[in-house]
């Protein structure tokens, strides 16, 4: 004898319909423009990002991977969408971040779990025969794994905004009286350009394009899983956006052609990516999440990685092999620089004794892979991130001891005990330091949202901005204008400064 459920007795099975999530997991509520331009860079600009009409298109398929995370992040839906600017600008805090992440983490897994069964056999009116809820639940994951099996590629998936290929080719004519002069001195910025928070996450890094001619366009890496161009000159708009990864990208690197992109993240993933064309010319899966990247001075097709791993790896993109390993008794790799002409580069590492550091900072050899120092910074402090100066022999690292400590760039890289950039809070976050192109300050990001102007030989404060509410963890200023700054925060906020 068979079961059978009754009309009146059916609401099991409709309380599983509404409770079944769509199986492709994609979302296609409008959004709006998250760019507010607080103050055109160019007074007698008559072009905004208000008066541009972005628009989304899809370049190419994403692996099912990829869409499993459904949440208000930027990701480009699997067809094409257009959206229209609005005039508020969004600021998304961590806390709402983490919300998000463990709600979208819970409800876009790629398989439903409840799902109303569609029965092709005809029954009788108001009958419908009891179907087990683990056949339910088998019937409703095959169509989405046979979907996900078809959409399988190798490529990224890419959202533009407005047109593309113009904003990425063009040179601004804010830029143009500069290229052919030498640098002026660089002055402390006062005001604020543009404030852009479309990142629904912590924004990890940013970078400027090292092309001269291309320099209005700015890079960024988030913990949104997802790494944009913007352009950071004219307009403060988000050209593209890029989402090649599954999980968080801690790295992303311009190329020094200015035409692709390498990122690299939580997922273990390595991606070369063209910015026109969206297309992956290079990507690898590594033994390990990845932390760092860093292009090499001198051959442009090779990249150092390091990350959750006590190997840091160098790569040929030519022929999308490992080069060289370099081996140190670490856990993880927090920063990679290179050295003038790339002979040598440091790696800045997790290890810290009791009372002191041992590999925290270690110089290796590039072509031999051997350890030249392990021995450089003997201070009981990690150091998260390294820069170089500009013109002269030596670098400075971040510590979480809430300084800057100043070495030198030759053996056998001994620290400057007279110098120390004090003032500003580190507190575990990766706040990243830069010096300005003619050498003359030193700017670093805090912990509790301020960015710090240094006078490199005095070591003294020049300035305390107050950019962002949350931890600010980068500032770099820009290669061609003089007094321009980018700075990103913990909130997911990138600002401009002049």
């Amino acid at each position: 004898m068979s079961l059978v459920a009754y009309e009146d007795s059916d609401s099991e099975t409709e309380a599983e319909k509404t409770e079944a999530p769509d199986a492709s997991g994609r979302q296609t509520n409008q959004l709006s423009s998250p760019v507010s331009c607080v103050q055109h860079f160019a007074p007698g600009s008559t072009e905004s990002a208000h008066e541009m009409h972005p628009g989304w298109s899809r370049v190419c398929e994403d692996p099912p991977e990829r869409y499993a995370w459904n949440s208000n992040t930027d990701l480009a839906p699997p067809h094409c969408q257009r959206v229209y600017s609005g005039h508020a600008a969004v600021s998304v805090a961590y806390r709402n971040y983490e919300q998000a992440s463990s709600s979208s983490t819970n409800s876009g897994n790629g398989f439903s779990q409840k799902r109303a069964h569609n029965d092709s056999t005809p029954t009788l009116k108001g009958i419908r025969p009891y179907i087990p809820k683990r056949l339910r639940q088998e019937n409703s994951s095959k169509p989405e794994k046979e979907e996900s099996d078809q959409r399988g590629s190798s490529e990224c998936d890419v959202k533009v905004t407005g047109p593309r290929e113009q904003a990425l080719r063009k040179t601004s004519e804010l830029i143009k009286p500069y290229l052919g002069s030498k640098y002026k001195v660089t002055e402390v910025p006062k005001s604020l350009i543009f404030y852009m928070s479309k990142h629904s996450g912590p924004v990890n890094e940013i970078q400027w394009c090292p092309v001269l001619e291309q320099s209005h366009l700015l890079l960024s890496a988030s913990m949104d899983r997802t790494v944009k161009v913007w352009d950071a000159v004219d307009t403060g708009c988000c050209l593209k956006t890029f989402s090649c990864h599954s999980c968080a990208v801690r790295a992303a690197r311009w190329s020094s052609c200015g035409r692709r992109i390498l990122s690299g993240g939580f997922d273990s993933m390595l991606h070369l990516t063209d910015v026109e064309t969206g297309k992956q010319i290079f990507s690898s899966k590594t033994e390990f999440r990845i932390s760092a990247l860093k292009f090499h001075p001198t051959e442009s097709n090779v990249f150092i990685c390091g990350g959750f791993s006590p190997e840091v790896k160098a790569w040929d993109l030519r022929t999308s092999k490992v080069l060289r390993v370099y081996k140190a008794a670490v856990q993880q790799t927090l920063d990679i620089l290179f050295l003038p002409e790339g002979r040598e580069f440091l790696t800045s590492t997790d290890a810290v004794s009791r009372d002191s550091a041992d590999r925290t900072i270690v110089a290796w050899d590039f072509q031999s892979a051997a350890k030249i120092s392990n021995q450089i910074f003997h201070e009981r402090y990690t150091c998260p991130s390294l820069s170089l100066h500009p013109r002269e022999s030596v670098f400075v690292a971040q510590t979480n001891g809430n300084y800057l400590a100043l070495f030198s760039a030759q053996r056998p890289y001994r620290i400057n005990k007279k110098k120390r950039y004090e003032g500003h809070k580190v507190e575990g976050f990766a706040v990243g330091c830069e010096f300005s192109p003619d050498g003359t300050l030193l700017v670093t990001g805090s912990s509790d949202g301020k960015v710090f102007f240094y006078n490199y030989h005095t070591s003294r404060i020049i300035r305390t901005l107050s950019a962002h509410k949350e931890a600010c963890v980068s500032a770099t200023f820009h290669p061609v204008l003089p007094s321009l700054l980018a700075t990103c925060d913990w909130a997911g906020e990138i600002k401009i400064w002049q």
